[in-house]
């Protein structure tokens, strides 16, 4: 439980969901945090509960579509807390329409905060991980191995491009004696579907994901955290997330058929 005593996790997106969940479990493991997303106040209430747990909290807000800005946050992070041992590229969010509707803006919103700003905060980080031997981490979607459900396209490509940059890092990091490790979680407690294509959070927006399938953050952090100790370069969970992205990768026509059969009951 303490195989992180004392490191420095950077967590983007820590404000909610699966973000604050691992920035609390690496806390428990001995970690210090640092903290960034858009919104300080979440951060604050986050960095509240660490500190309760007698680690350190560093408080970072940035909007990781903002380049300099994330620039600035690693940097600020490294200076403050020493380095950087581990970052965690979480911060993200679903355009939700059919490719026949979405326009170009909306494209543009989806892939500059899921691909450009995970992509952004890797290469801020990295120069900082490199030198300590540590960990980047990715946290891609089940959604990567299979793009079937209706009016997630431009989610599913922006983490088909997470799991694309994982595979690639991975083998650019060889030899250095740090390591990529790709999550691909399944359907996890999170906020995703209260925000809407502007990222606008509304609270009061009904979470339509199947609960009976859903994992809790907690439950998820753990399992990562696991992974990431482990230097797993990739890592699919929860269990239906498993049957999900291994149909998706062996068996696609099948995934294919059973939506599209669904599609045409439907209409």
């Amino acid at each position: 439980m303490k195989r992180f005593e004392n490191q420095i996790v950077w967590i983007t997106g820590a404000g909610s969901g699966i973000g604050k969940a691992m920035a609390l479990e690496f806390a428990k493991r001995g970690a210090h945090l640092a903290l960034s997303g858009r919104r300080a106040e979440r951060l604050a209430e986050v960095a509240t509960e660490i500190r309760a747990l007698g680690k350190q909290a560093f408080e970072v807000p940035c909007d990781v579509t903002d380049e300099e800005a994330v620039h600035a946050a690693a940097e600020k992070i490294a200076g403050d807390a020493g380095g950087i041992d581990i970052v965690i590229a979480n911060a993200g969010y679903g355009v939700a329409g059919s490719i026949l509707k979405l326009d170009a803006a909306a494209w543009r919103r989806q892939l500059d905060v899921n691909v450009v700003g995970l992509a952004t905060t890797v290469k801020a980080a990295a120069p900082h991980i490199i030198e300590r031997k540590g960990r980047i981490v990715l946290v891609g979607s089940v959604m990567s191995m299979v793009a079937v459900v209706p009016n997630s396209v431009a989610y599913a490509a922006s983490k088909y491009a997470v799991r694309a940059i994982g595979q690639s890092l991975a083998v650019e990091l060889a030899g250095t004696g740090a390591s990529c490790t790709t999550v691909y979680p399944g359907f996890v407690e999170s906020e995703i579907n209260q925000v809407d294509n502007d990222g606008v959070f509304h609270a009061d927006r009904e979470d339509r994901r199947p609960q009976k399938l859903m994992w809790t953050a907690e439950k998820a952090a753990r399992v990562c955290a696991d992974a990431i100790g482990r230097r797993q370069r990739e890592f699919v969970f929860t269990g239906h997330g498993k049957f999900i992205g291994f149909v998706g990768r062996h068996a696609p026509s099948v995934a294919h058929g059973l939506v599209s059969m669904q599609r045409r009951r439907g209409k």
